[in-house]
């Protein structure tokens, strides 16, 4: 029989999230993988826990949908039963600059895997990972005090924040 602690723990973790498809414009393969991985580990195992819903007594597990509207990342987030649980915006403008460098970065990394050696290839990803884990410091700062989530979680919700800024 599971205890208070752990049926706690497993309502604090997003069960489902969708991205708005009209946010998004256009994406190549490479973006596609990007997203569908993050998708598929955040499903696997992520920590996620809205604290003004906490606060007015909802329980997760939780659905996020996420979107840019008006140059603000919408996160809409539903309760376990799927009533409306609030809606968290983060403006957009602190992370350009990152997800820039991060596609930079990206770009470069997928021409380094068809004609660098090892070794550059390698140094590129250290950059690469680099760009990500400041992105997702990023995330977690503009969270603080609204979600609290684990950096893995936060790492994930990055690279669907660096889908949502692609534009045509």
């Amino acid at each position: 029989m599971p205890d208070e602690t752990s049926s706690h723990r497993s309502a604090d973790r997003i069960a489902r999230i969708v991205l708005d498809e009209a946010t998004i414009l256009r994406r190549s393969d490479t973006v596609e993988s990007e997203r569908q991985a993050a998708l598929r580990d955040l499903e696997a195992a992520n920590s996620f826990t809205p604290l003004r819903a906490l606060e007015t007594g909802q329980e997760g597990p939780w659905s996020l949908h996420l979107s840019v509207v008006d140059g603000r990342l919408a996160i809409a987030i539903r309760d376990g039963a799927g009533e409306d649980a609030g809606t968290v915006g983060l403006g957009l403008a602190r992370f350009r600059r990152v997800v820039r460098e991060y596609f930079a970065i990206c770009d470069s990394y997928y021409k380094a895997l068809r004609k660098a050696s090892p070794q550059e290839i390698e140094t590129v990803d250290m950059a690469r990972r680099g760009i990500h884990d400041r992105g997702t410091r990023h995330l977690l700062e503009a969270l603080e005090g609204k979600i609290e989530t684990d950096f893995d979680t936060a790492r994930r919700l990055f690279t669907l924040i660096c889908v949502l800024h692609i534009k045509a």
